[in-house]
């Protein structure tokens, strides 16, 4: 008899705690379109205060045109005075067309400053996105901002004058250092 009762009382005190978690409200402003100037921008969003248990997913959409490849690069931080008070950016990725996952990015530091980053190499044209997440940990107002980069992929032919160029001044010096002799 005390089995069971234990039992109903694990299982009834598991089920309050899975109508919380139900009970969580996505917030936050998205999609929002990236203003690219000279391939860079700024973005972030702020999240009222009374939001304490809410989650939230932003997606941050971008377009690459052209024929040539670009690299991304991008970092986002949210601020707060200790871990309990704002908000904790929980993930950070990169999704294509389709919502095809391209790269999660990296937790640099976790706390009361959170730090993210994230890297793509030879992005083609198309869609993208970028989609941070996280949840309030506090009824204080919170927010996050980041920083993106595409920079464009060098093509062979720019390795390869590099080389050129790196063996013609390789020459000159041995020819100068023969000279010497």
């Amino acid at each position: 008899m005390k089995k069971s009762l234990i039992a109903a009382i694990v299982l009834a005190s598991a089920s309050f705690g899975s109508s919380a978690v139900m009970a969580q409200t996505v917030v936050g402003n998205s999609p929002q379109e990236l203003n690219l100037i000279d391939n860079s921008a700024f973005f972030g969003d702020t999240f009222e205060a009374d939001n304490e248990g809410n989650t939230f997913a932003d997606r941050f959409t971008f377009t690459i045109d052209g024929d040539m490849g670009m690299n991304l690069d991008a970092i986002i931080s949210s601020i707060s005075r200790t871990a309990d008070v704002g908000l904790d950016i929980t993930g950070l990725a990169l999704y294509g067309e389709d919502d095809t996952l391209i790269t999660n990015g990296t937790s640099l530091q976790s706390g009361a400053i959170d730090v993210w980053s994230i890297t793509a190499n030879n992005l083609a044209a198309g869609d993208y996105y970028l989609r941070v997440s996280g949840n309030l940990v506090s009824d204080a107002g919170a927010s996050f901002g980041g920083a993106v980069m595409l920079a464009p992929v060098p093509e062979p032919e720019t390795y390869g004058m590099m080389l050129g160029g790196l063996g013609v001044l390789g020459f000159l010096a041995r020819r100068r250092k023969a000279k010497q002799a």
